[in-house]
């Protein structure tokens, strides 16, 4: 256990933002799940929507060191090649 005020407060903000990251990870995987399900299905309109959504949420999590820049560098391109694709 911790002995001092500021490791029990480093502990609250270590869960805090293991918590952050944790449910914007989840939202990135959720939203790559969408934009390759609408890929799939043939939707154009919602394909446009999802990558739209998905490359934001990317951008983001760049922003904030969340997310490796080449893995989000290499997830846009994808998701151009798909949307060029349909």
């Amino acid at each position: 256990m911790a002995n001092t005020k500021s490791a029990l407060k480093n502990i609250r903000k270590n869960r805090t933002n293991y918590l952050r990251n944790r449910s914007i990870s989840s939202k990135l995987k959720t939203l790559d799940k969408a934009f390759i399900a609408s890929v799939e299905a043939g939707d154009k309109k919602v394909a446009i929507q999802s990558a739209n959504s998905l490359i934001s949420a990317l951008d983001k999590a760049n922003k904030s060191n969340l997310v490796h820049a080449n893995k989000v560098a290499r997830k846009k391109s994808r998701c151009a090649s798909l949307l060029a694709s349909l």
